[in-house]
């Protein structure tokens, strides 16, 4: 199965990380600027196959989208199955730090998370197969080569997965504007999965049953909402500031982790 990825910035990202999955790469053969000639040169070295083209060939390729003159076919990784999850949190070697996003569908806004995910150091994102958005060329390029690092995970039953993911010793904090906790109060530096809900509606009801609390990011202004990638970024870096001071700081006590004892 093929991919494209499309965009300066998300295509030389792609040639950094992972060139072996790239089977051609497709430049605007009118365009030869500094950063169009650093694309080429990963390439050569790589030994990544090169086809200078026209622009209406590009413009078919990946139709209504600004590529800025180079689009790269793509094998697509393996993504992690719903199956092999718990084992993949178990051979992790650290507290799991997870991402779930329950029904985002706008694939801007999945490229914008994957990015915050990999830049905050997230293990795996979790997504529901149904009601989200598809990990296409469009979130390819806003996620900026993340969707090659991070491990996505679709699930066919998001509360199930929920279930399982507390069994294996994670707490789940969901985000929800009218939650009485604030954000910065909440314990994130152990194993942590946080979950944030689609545009508009947020959290659905049987997410917000399967967290162990809700928490609100606190805002300022008139606005009385935050776009989910905006939101997903600050909750991001709130938890990766805890877990980078905790990391570097005496191991505490047992018992003293996030949330206190569960109540199940």
């Amino acid at each position: 199965m093929a991919e494209r990825v499309f965009g300066l910035h998300a295509v030389r990202s792609l040639l950094e990380r992972s060139p072996a999955r790239v089977s051609v790469l497709l430049a605007l053969e009118s365009r030869a600027d500094a950063r169009m000639q650093a694309i080429l040169q990963l390439a050569e070295k790589a030994n990544v196959p090169v086809r200078r083209v026209a622009r209406a060939e590009l413009d078919e390729r990946v139709p209504g989208v600004s590529h800025q003159g180079v689009v790269a076919e793509m094998s697509v990784a393996a993504a992690l199955s719903e199956s092999e999850l718990p084992q993949f949190l178990d051979g992790l070697g650290r507290p799991p730090f997870l991402l779930i996003l329950d029904g985002v569908q706008d694939p801007h806004n999945l490229g914008a998370c994957l990015r915050s995910a990999d830049a905050a150091g997230v293990d795996a994102v979790i997504l529901p197969k149904d009601r989200s958005a598809p990990l296409n060329a469009t979130a390819r390029k806003v996620a900026c080569g993340a969707a090659e690092t991070v491990p996505v995970v679709r699930v066919t039953n998001l509360a199930r997965t929920l279930r399982a993911i507390r069994d294996a010793g994670v707490w789940l904090y969901g985000a929800a504007g009218e939650a009485q906790q604030v954000l910065y109060d909440v314990d994130l530096s152990g194993p942590v999965a946080l979950v944030l809900g689609g545009e508009g509606k947020g959290l659905r009801r049987l997410t917000r049953e399967h967290c162990d609390a809700l928490m609100a990011i606190p805002l300022a202004g008139s606005v009385s909402s935050l776009n989910v990638s905006v939101a997903t970024g600050i909750c991001l870096f709130e938890a990766r500031r805890q877990r980078a001071a905790a990391a570097s700081s005496a191991p505490s006590p047992p018992g003293n982790q996030p949330g206190g004892s569960r109540i199940v």
